[in-house]
Formats: structure tokens, C-alpha cells, sequence
């Protein structure tokens, strides 16, 4: 399957334009990326031939207060960027508060401190970074 009809795959299923506009953080920064899940054959045929994915770290329990964990990127064009990601579940140990981390390096560290475990979700998801985010 070409590229591009793995990204129109994507689209094709799922809310277009500004609809699937997102913020995440990229060290300590707000940018904005389009968020579209691919299909469940382009995402394994992807996982099993795309060597350069990026990832996207995401917690979905809330933050205390109800706040949402905003989604971490691990690259932006001009450092290692793809704009196919996969996804990777954060998930707050017991003991931990739930709290939100700014960058791969902060994802990275809380691991490494026991504070979190990665779960790779086999969710792959096409998101080109559109512009600086919100109060950017």
C-alpha cells in the first residue's frame, strides 16, 4: 500500500481538518498537530515495515482537578520528524500522582524513576505538527 493511500485510509474513516486538530507538548512547548488513527491494516502494515515512526505518549485518565493529560511528541520537523506516530500509553504506578510531563526527556526520566509504566498500543496515527499551539 503507497503512502498515500494509507494517509487517504486514514482520513477517509475520521473527522477532517480543524475537527482532528489536537495540542500536545514538545519540550515544554504547545504545538498543534491533526490527529487521525489509521486503519487497523495500514496500522500493522506500518508497525511492521515503517522503521522511523515517532511516538506520541498519552495518558487517558484525567489529571487531578479534571484537567486533560495533554499528549507528549518526541520530535517536530527539523529534529527526526515522521508524521506517522504510534501511540504509547502512560500509565501513573501506584503511589504516583498523575501529573503532566512536558517532554520525551520528562517521559523518559518518570519511567526511569518508577513513577510510570509505557504500553505500546499498536494504535498508529497520522499528525502532521500544523503550528504553535495555543497562547504559543
Amino acid at each position: 500500500m503507497s503512502g498515500a493511500a494509507l494517509v487517504a485510509g486514514a482520513r477517509a474513516g475520521s473527522a477532517n481538518g480543524t475537527a482532528s486538530a489536537i495540542s500536545v507538548y514538545y519540550d515544554h512547548n504547545l504545538f498543534t498537530i491533526h490527529f487521525v488513527e489509521f486503519s487497523p491494516t495500514a496500522e500493522q502494515a506500518l508497525l511492521q515495515h515503517n522503521k522511523s515512526l515517532n511516538f506520541i505518549y498519552q495518558s487517558d485518565p484525567d489529571l487531578p482537578g479534571g484537567q486533560p493529560f495533554i499528549s507528549v511528541i518526541d520530535a517536530i520537523p527539523t529534529d527526526g520528524f515522521n508524521p506517522i506516530w504510534e501511540e504509547i500509553q502512560i500509565t501513573f504506578t501506584a503511589g504516583h500522582t498523575p501529573r503532566q510531563l512536558f517532554s520525551d526527556t520528562e517521559v523518559e526520566a518518570a519511567f526511569d524513576a518508577g513513577e510510570i509504566t509505557l504500553t505500546l498500543t499498536g494504535e498508529v496515527y497520522w499528525c502532521p505538527v500544523v503550528g504553535p499551539g495555543p497562547n504559543h
